[in-house]
């Protein structure tokens, strides 16, 4: 995502030069953002197909009202925003006959009892390329209530700022930071016994690392 004023300034001419008839620089435009609306879309519906359906969709209602976006959030954002909107329509229609575990019924300020297991560290991207970490991760994830892995996926896998994260989910900013507090306290306690009683070892978790991208 652009964080400099040059990649800010770029991006904007590009969606200037789109909005004035060049549409062949949409794909330039997107590209950046691809796997993040696939990962966003992937945290609401836990289902691959679906997710990819709703990347594209949401790619392309981007594309059809770009001329729409003002500039007054980042692009990306804006992005994502339609994303979730998208995933969520996507997920009422999918389980309109189902029902959230009642995890996800709790208000925020409901207690979360944690297990007594080490300190939630950030995971290091190189431990994330093994395919049993991963696949650890993803399971975990999954368990939890959509409004607590939708928060995680924006906030420690795509790296939102919190008020980035609460204008995409249209909550405050206060939830969020309660919402990621308890989605990194429930994760630790999925993956603190490890893999093979390991995990720690395994994970090889230090501080101030970068989590999965």
């Amino acid at each position: 995502m652009p964080d400099n004023p040059a990649e800010t300034a770029y991006e904007a001419e590009l969606i200037q030069r789109i909005k004035s008839g060049d549409h062949e620089l949409f794909y330039r435009l997107i590209q950046p953002y691809e796997k993040r609306v696939f990962a966003t879309a992937l945290a609401i519906l836990k289902n691959e197909a679906d997710a990819e359906d709703i990347a594209q969709d949401s790619i392309l209602k981007a594309f059809r009202h770009l001329g729409q976006f003002r500039g007054e959030a980042k692009f990306s954002t804006w992005l994502l925003q339609i994303t979730v909107n998208e995933a969520r329509m996507r997920r009422r229609r999918n389980i309109a006959h189902a029902m959230e575990p009642m995890v996800d019924e709790k208000d925020d300020e409901s207690d979360y009892q944690p297990r007594e297991f080490a300190d939630w560290r950030e995971i290091p991207s190189e431990a994330l390329e093994r395919k049993e970490i991963r696949h650890a991760l993803m399971d975990a994830m999954t368990s939890l209530g959509e409004n607590y892995r939708s928060v995680f996926v924006l906030r420690d896998i795509q790296h939102l700022s919190i008020e980035e994260t609460a204008k995409v989910l249209e909550i405050s900013p206060a939830s969020v930071k309660t919402r990621l507090l308890r989605a990194r306290l429930m994760l630790r306690d999925l993956l603190g016994p490890g893999l093979d009683g390991q995990w720690t070892s395994k994970l090889a978790f230090a501080k101030g690392a970068k989590p999965w991208q």
